[in-house]
């Protein structure tokens, strides 16, 4: 994942929607290596590797999330053909378009 996405998805960040959440986003990128997200109440934090922890787990491609975020690949969608594939609290990857609206 180029840092220009990750700086797109920091822009993108709404704070509001991450009020009282206290969850670790677990990304495994197919092109693009390991990154994970801390939200913690309105912050977020984005880092390289991966975190001991996760609350969730998501595997796919960069292209896949692109796709989602952009709402142009509907999550669920994705989830159904194998695009993305989620371990841990799955119900948390649905709230990711909330945290970073277009």
């Amino acid at each position: 994942m180029s840092n220009n996405a990750l700086e797109k998805l920091q822009a993108r960040f709404n704070p509001d929607a991450a009020k009282g959440m206290d969850d670790v986003f677990q990304f495994h990128f197919s092109d693009a290596g390991d990154y994970y997200l801390v939200i913690n109440d309105g912050t977020l934090d984005v880092q390289e590797g991966e975190h001991d922890d996760p609350s969730v787990s998501l595997s796919m491609s960069t292209d896949t999330l692109k796709g989602i975020m952009n709402g142009e690949i509907n999550g669920m969608t994705a989830f159904m053909t194998g695009k993305l594939k989620a371990t841990g609290n799955v119900m948390l990857a649905t709230k990711l378009t909330s945290l970073f609206p277009n």
